[in-house]
């Protein structure tokens, strides 16, 4: 039997120790992505009147939907001030996104509970805020 070099046992050592630093790098990124797909930044609520919810994009279809933020009397005497907000729904979200739609048109104000992602992934929305619940706060007209 042939005696191994020294140039042999170096390059078998290198090679387990790449492989080893491999498996560690792959595993703390998967942590990570993990952490950034299903960490949860934020939690809230906001108040105001749905304008819209839309399905959209080309690729992958995503639930986004707008609200009106009214501050209201912050100073006497002065017209409450409008600010839009942008949103997302999970595709799952089905009873909630009917609901979003229902109070959309509906035009009575709401509760929306949410969340805030860490990163915004293409697949699930434009936005990293999601709203996870809708309080209903006026009884609709008929």
């Amino acid at each position: 039997m042939e005696q191994e070099n020294f140039f042999q046992k170096a390059g078998r050592a290198t090679i387990k120790l790449v492989k080893r630093i491999l498996f560690i790098v792959l595993i703390i990124g998967l942590a990570a992505l993990s952490f950034a797909y299903w960490g949860t930044y934020e939690k809230g609520v906001m108040a105001g009147k749905v304008l819209r919810v839309t399905e959209k994009g080309v690729i992958f279809k995503t639930y986004e939907g707008k609200i009106s933020l009214d501050s209201f009397g912050a100073l006497k005497g002065v017209s409450p001030v409008a600010e839009t907000f942008d949103f997302s729904i999970e595709s799952d979200q089905t009873e909630l996104i009917q609901q979003l739609s229902d109070v959309a048109l509906s035009g009575e104000r709401v509760n929306l509970t949410f969340v805030k992602r860490y990163m915004r992934f293409p697949w699930r929305g434009d936005t990293k805020y999601f709203v996870t619940k809708v309080e209903r706060t006026e009884k609709p007209q008929n």
